[in-house]
């Protein structure tokens, strides 16, 4: 069983991702493993109200309160879901189970709730760890298994208010966030539709393909040239692109990127496009820049899914790819927290191809 699960995941990769078997899986499980219930340190986004609300991280948020903080705790747990999925008789798998057994319990989740619908905290993980939340919900309901089946029931009420805040929020959204940080609307709407369709909630992914048409149809020119930022670990121009994808079909989508990045090459160069050098992985702004690396990397492949075959500017988009995914995973070594306790997200989503259909 587990040698079928990984043929045919291996099928499904790139030839450079071939590397990705349960040996390298197991080092990502573990650096989730390490930190979801690692309480500190621990950065808090919380408005106190009183004297009440002065609180650990454990008694605030019970099942996320791990891995430095909240949304990185969130994906953390679903890398712990995705690599148990893909590799059930791995040596991790039963670590995996319990801890996402342990934490996503009904009275944690209802916790959970109560928190992100208190006072002052309309902005909380938004959009980012919500949209992560939502990745999470999906992989449960995806994975066909007794446990994932109670998990994703014991999930569902956080999603819904999840849901609740983001369609009250989009609406009054005039303009797009376009940093390289976690506001930024493209990258989120992504994680979302895909969320949302393996869900089925219609009604909810046509509103976030509705915004995601409003803010970026007429985008043309993205300067690439601008980036990175200094602290960037997503692509504000490649998440637009890759976001585009899920929501125009075909040659209308190629019609579209050509206008909004019309450097892409139709040559096969990778050097149009060089990963990002960290200069001290043991800054945590400064190890943005190794998840910029892999983030790119998928997003690249992402794009290159949603033109047609026979498309000149695949071969290039693939080629800078797979320089961004080298450099990128040779960097998830745990070495320091500060990126330990979240690139191994990262780089599961790029070498499980979370988000290629």
């Amino acid at each position: 069983m587990k040698r079928a699960i990984l043929c045919i995941l291996l099928v499904a990769l790139p030839a450079s991702a071939a590397e990705f078997d349960e040996k390298a899986a197991e080092r990502f499980a573990n650096l989730a493993l390490a930190c979801v219930n690692k309480e500190y340190p621990n950065k808090i986004s919380h408005n106190l109200d009183s004297d009440k609300d002065v609180l650990p991280p454990r008694k605030l948020t019970p099942a996320f309160y791990g891995c430095y903080d909240w949304h990185s705790s969130v994906h953390g747990h679903w890398l712990l879901a995705r690599l148990a999925r893909t590799f059930p008789e791995a040596p991790f798998a039963k670590s995996a189970r319990e801890a996402l057994r342990h934490d996503l319990t009904k009275e944690n989740i209802a916790a959970e709730v109560k928190y992100l619908k208190g006072e002052g905290r309309a902005s909380f993980e938004r959009p980012y760890g919500l949209a992560w939340l939502l990745q999470l919900g999906a992989e449960l309901r995806e994975w066909n298994d007794p446990l994932a089946k109670e998990l994703a029931a014991n999930l569902a009420p956080l999603e819904a208010a999840a849901k609740k805040r983001i369609t009250t929020w989009l609406p009054k959204l005039q303009t797009p966030i376009r940093i390289g940080e976690h506001n930024q609307t493209a990258f989120s709407l992504g994680l979302m539709i895909d969320a949302g369709r393996q869900s089925g909630d219609d009604a909810f992914v046509n509103l976030l393909t509705k915004r995601a048409q409003d803010f970026y149809m007429q985008d043309k020119n993205c300067p690439m040239s601008w980036e990175p930022s200094g602290e960037d670990f997503l692509s504000p121009c490649l998440a637009e692109a890759d976001l585009m994808r899920r929501v125009l079909p075909g040659i209308h989508y190629s019609v579209w990127l050509g206008s909004f990045m019309p450097l892409i090459p139709i040559d096969g160069t990778r050097d149009w496009l060089r990963p990002a050098v960290v200069t001290d992985p043991s800054d945590p702004k400064l190890a943005h820049l190794d998840g910029l690396n892999l983030s790119r990397a998928w997003m690249l492949e992402g794009i290159a899914s949603g033109l047609m075959s026979g498309d000149p500017r695949i071969d290039a988009l693939q080629a800078a790819a797979a320089m961004h995914r080298e450099a990128g995973l040779a960097a998830v070594t745990g070495a320091h927290y500060e990126g330990g306790h979240w690139l191994g997200s990262f780089a599961v989503y790029l070498t499980t191809r979370r988000g290629i259909n």
